[in-house]
């Protein structure tokens, strides 16, 4: 049987390039040039692996982790085995981000499915659509009429890209995707499953629900990564747009006309009503509701769960269901926490 993985191993690194990639401190100078393989949690790693640790929550495992080497805060040090390369960060979490990156590289963007490198047999390709070179196409994709992608993007098997959709270099769309009524930008991520540029949900109510018109568009700016299963509608009389940057967790639901700015994080199960404006640099938490018409200002945070009715001010905290100013809702819950116990 296989050993089972599904990435190469890497040739490793040296705790000499660990520390010049990620500028942490080493107080031993004799194991500069131990390599490191790999990564691992605390409780699992062996001599050549790499973990970290940023909690005290984890602290009786640092001390006795088998790993080689720690990235952690300065307070962790004494705690650290004899055994264990002592790697001081003052961001442990993310100098452990950039180490495992460097160790696999691939692991950073889907590849072809079929490991094809070119457009592979079995693909259907519109005579007037316009590939540019270097580009991956799997079994099983349609590419329609005048669509234009550009250099180095993978189309995975079964994705349908419309007609007149416009991709641009270094993306991927995964496995089973369709993306119509779109223009998107450069180093975009979209995971398989995911439908992008359907008509919105609109109707009119009468003697019966007349379907709206639903004539716009999406557009997606650069470095844009979108989860798997997730939907984007296009707009029915403006865009709707996803600013750069920004990134969306899988089975999010966003309608018609939104517009979400740069930087935003929107994280799994999230919905978002028609013509709801979504500022830069907002993050919300999983299950966030969001009525239509309302507006998310700049750098606010939705807590997970919340239903959010009205606009939220930029830079704030909210929570709850229907959504309030964070203090607001803790207190409320603290005092509903108190009238129950109290039998009221």
């Amino acid at each position: 049987m296989r050993d089972g993985k599904f990435f190469d191993s890497p040739a490793g690194l040296t705790i000499a390039r660990i520390i010049s990639l990620t500028g942490a401190e080493c107080h031993d100078a004799t194991r500069l040039s131990h390599l490191i393989t790999n990564v691992a949690p605390l409780e699992l790693a062996g001599p050549n692996d790499l973990v970290f640790i940023e909690s005290g929550k984890y602290a009786d495992a640092l001390t006795t982790t088998r790993a080689g080497a720690c990235l952690m805060l300065h307070r962790f040090e004494n705690c650290a085995p004899s055994t264990l390369i002592s790697l001081l960060a003052k961001q442990p979490y993310q100098a452990f981000v950039d180490v495992h990156s460097e160790l696999y590289p691939r692991s950073l963007r889907p590849t072809s499915v079929y490991e094809a490198s070119d457009i592979a047999s079995g693909s259907t390709i519109h005579p007037t659509a316009r590939l540019a070179g270097g580009i991956t196409v799997d079994p099983g994709a349609v590419i329609g009429p005048r669509a234009e992608i550009g250099a180095g993007s993978i189309i995975s098997a079964t994705a349908v890209i419309g007609p007149d959709v416009l991709i641009g270099r270094n993306c991927t769309i995964g496995a089973g995707c369709s993306i119509t009524h779109t223009l998107m930008g450069e180093r975009v991520v979209i995971h398989p499953g995911s439908h992008i540029g359907q008509d919105g949900f609109g109707y009119v109510a009468g003697v019966r629900w007349q379907k709206v018109p639903q004539t716009g568009r999406v557009i997606i700016h650069d470095d844009v990564e979108i989860g798997a299963g997730t939907t984007i509608d296009r707009g029915g009389i403006r865009d709707t747009i996803i600013g750069e940057a920004t990134k969306i967790d899988n089975l999010c639901q966003i309608g018609h006309n939104v517009v979400i700015g740069r930087n935003c994080i929107i994280v799994a199960q999230s919905g978002l009503s028609g013509s709801v404006t979504i500022e830069d640099f907002v993050v919300l938490g999983g299950r966030v509701a969001i009525a239509p018409h309302v507006t998310i200002g700049k750098g606010a945070r939705v807590a997970g769960g919340s239903g959010v009715m009205t606009n939220v001010p930029p830079g704030t905290t909210w929570g709850g269901y229907p959504a309030r100013p964070r203090m607001q809702w803790m207190r409320q819950l603290a005092t509903l926490a108190r009238l129950t116990k109290s039998g009221i």
